[in-house]
């Protein structure tokens, strides 16, 4: 991927510089994350407040007198991951505005919010074991770089997979925007648990989607692909899809139990996204 002359987002919040949201953190990383998520489904509970409790001690810590906040905020990241992750969310403004522009909307660029093991974010406290995320209450995207390892270590290598991994969280945004993501909050509320997961696979599967319109927008605009990349980001999709982590935990595969997509679907509608650049052929809730 070409990035290292391509444009710094200014819209960084990097909480970094003193090392993490809160000292006394600890990380379980993606396996351990997804075996609390199969614990939860097992059991019955709901796997985010299992999460939550993993750093339910740290939460009654900082109400004791510890920092919720980092000490050290900057906006210009100056090691390679940091510059990195800056240079792709600066892409994903240089390709929605304009195409929110095409539909006569207005673009409101989403903050990216860099941390170590913990931090604050509207939505409540996390943990580097909660993966990336977006928070539709402060409109920000929170990454913690040392993910990048575990999805390594799940065999999605380069830097495109890693960029993927900021455009489906970019593409959650533009879900937030256009009001997807409270369409289906509403029908979520007076759903069955089943049904509230398809929703919940149907949400995820659009922003795969839309990462790839964000992808194929990209490459029109500013030649930032090379070769091997599209095949990065799709192995990067593949590898966590629910199937396989649920495969990779010891635990049955439960279609039903899915919340983000099988591994065939993950990579399928970044692909379609890809292929099409458009965001029509990114309906996932049809049928």
């Amino acid at each position: 991927m070409r990035w290292r002359t391509g444009r710094q987002s200014s819209n960084v919040e990097d909480r970094r510089g003193s090392g993490g949201g809160r000292r006394g953190g600890f990380r379980i990383g993606l396996l351990g994350t997804a075996a609390i998520v199969l614990i939860g489904w097992y059991m019955g509970a709901n796997p985010l407040q299992l999460l939550g409790m993993v750093g339910g001690a740290n939460t009654i810590l900082g109400s004791l007198g510890g920092s919720s906040q980092p000490t050290t905020v900057s906006s210009t990241p100056n090691d390679d991951a940091g510059k990195f992750v800056s240079v792709v969310l600066g892409t994903t403004e240089d390709v929605w505005n304009p195409t929110f522009q095409q539909m006569g909307k207005r673009y409101t660029e989403p903050k990216l919010v860099l941390f170590r093991d913990s931090t604050e974010s509207a939505c409540g406290y996390s943990s580097a074991a909660t993966g990336p995320f977006y928070c539709p209450g402060d409109q920000k995207v929170y990454l913690d770089t040392g993910f990048f390892r575990e999805l390594s270590g799940l065999g999605a290598n380069g830097d495109f997979a890693q960029a993927y991994v900021l455009g489906h969280e970019v593409g959650h945004h533009v879900q937030n925007l256009l009001g997807i993501t409270d369409q289906v909050s509403r029908l979520q509320a007076r759903s069955s648990e089943r049904d509230s997961n398809a929703l919940s696979v149907a949400l995820e599967l659009q922003a795969d989607c839309y990462a790839g319109v964000w992808a194929n927008h990209a490459q029109t605009q500013l030649n930032m692909l090379e070769s091997g990349d599209i095949e990065e980001a799709i192995t990067a999709a593949a590898s966590i899809g629910d199937d396989r982590l649920q495969r990779m935990s010891g635990r049955r595969i439960n279609p039903d139990s899915f919340t983000h997509g099988s591994s065939k679907q993950r990579a399928e509608w970044f692909n379609r996204g890809l292929q099409s650049g458009n965001l029509r052929d990114c309906d996932t809730f049809s049928g």
